[in-house]
């Protein structure tokens, strides 16, 4: 069974946070089963996005999985918002958690497919 989504966001904002990146929920989503998408944004203004896997691949429908939504990752941050926003637009439950960090960590770890 997967944790619910306000759970799982509280528990990245501290692993973030211990991480030494200051990190924000920009918009806070359906608390049971939102979609969450991770923003990552480097100085020099470009950002990378990290959204759910599809359904079916792997173990993403008990654990977490994550996918790049950019091919080179890091991208102008205003296309980054972009994307966002139009997501935002056909799913209003969406989460947005948004993570200020020089180097791009985005500290998913495991949980990122290649």
């Amino acid at each position: 069974m997967r944790l619910k989504s306000e759970i799982w966001v509280k528990a990245y904002l501290r692993r973030c946070q211990y991480n030494g990146a200051p990190c924000v929920v920009a918009r806070h989503g359906d608390d049971d089963a939102g979609a969450i998408f991770i923003k990552v944004v480097r100085t020099g203004g470009t950002a990378a996005v990290f959204s759910p896997a599809p359904a079916g691949l792997d173990d993403a429908d008990i654990d977490r999985r994550w996918v790049s939504r950019f091919k080179g990752e890091f991208v102008p941050e205003a296309e980054a918002e972009a994307m966002l926003k139009r997501e935002a637009s056909f799913d209003s439950d969406i989460w947005i958690v948004e993570i200020e960090d020089r180097e791009g960590r985005h500290f998913l770890g495991d949980e990122l497919m290649k």
